[in-house]
Order: structure tokens, then sequence, then C-alpha cells
């Protein structure tokens, strides 16, 4: 198949293809006679590997070192979970932080409910942020 067949199967840009072929993740034939790219099943099987990965958060360095351990014949696994783990902390902590926000922004909902909107005067910026006093 070709990169633009290829990418219509598995649901991409023939752009997004060509750049994984740049990265390293997917080694298509090149055929010396017009230097398009081949590309086989087994390259469509990567591709929805790659893509799996990036579902569970992998990134493509990540996914790059996965294949690169697989090619060699030794198994990612304990550095997959690792990843995940890690991955899982640094969420954890994202969402917790969100959370937060998302609480901080409504209890300045319900502060600005009875609040005019005004034109800034003086020093002022905006009445409602600054209303919110210095407890974030």
């Amino acid at each position: 198949m070709q990169v633009g067949q290829f990418a219509a199967r598995a649901g991409l840009s023939p752009h997004t293809v060509r750049y994984y072929v740049r990265r390293g993740l997917l080694h298509p034939v090149r055929d010396g006679s017009n230097g398009y790219y081949g590309f086989a099943s087994c390259d469509l099987r990567t591709l929805l590997f790659i893509r799996r990965a990036q579902s569970l958060g992998f990134t493509l360095d990540e996914i790059a070192a996965v294949l690169d351990m697989s090619h060699r014949q030794q198994s990612p696994c304990p550095m997959v979970r690792d990843i995940v783990r890690r991955r899982l902390d640094e969420f954890q902590v994202r969402l917790d932080e969100l959370t937060e926000i998302c609480r901080r922004m409504q209890t300045a909902l319900a502060r600005w409910h009875c609040m005019p909107d005004s034109v800034p005067t003086g020093d002022e910026i905006c009445r409602l942020i600054e209303a919110i006093g210095d407890d974030p």
C-alpha cells in the first residue's frame, strides 16, 4: 500500500503517517523505481499499536522506546508499567489541581451572583476578580 491508502485504512492523514516514518516509528519499504513508501500489514499492526499507546497517554518518544525494545526482543512490559504508574501519579496531581480550580470558580460565581457590572475606577482592574480577595 502507498501512504495515501495506508493512511486512509488507519483513519489518519498521510501527513501523520509520514511524520511517524520520519520519527522512526514505522519502517515502510521504499520503492526504488519511484521513491514511494510501501506499507505492509505489519506496518498497520504497528500503527494500531501506536494509536492504542497514545490512547493510554504515552508520548511518541515512549512509544518509540517500547517499539525499540520489542524489536530487540526484550520485554517492554516493566517499562510500560512504570510509565503508566508515573503518568497516573502525574494525572492525579493535575486532577487535584483542576478540582481545586473548579471549586474556586464555583465560589467566585456564587459571590458574583449579586454583584453588578461596573466600569473600573482608579486602581481597580476588575472588581469581580478583586472581590475574591487573597484566599486562593
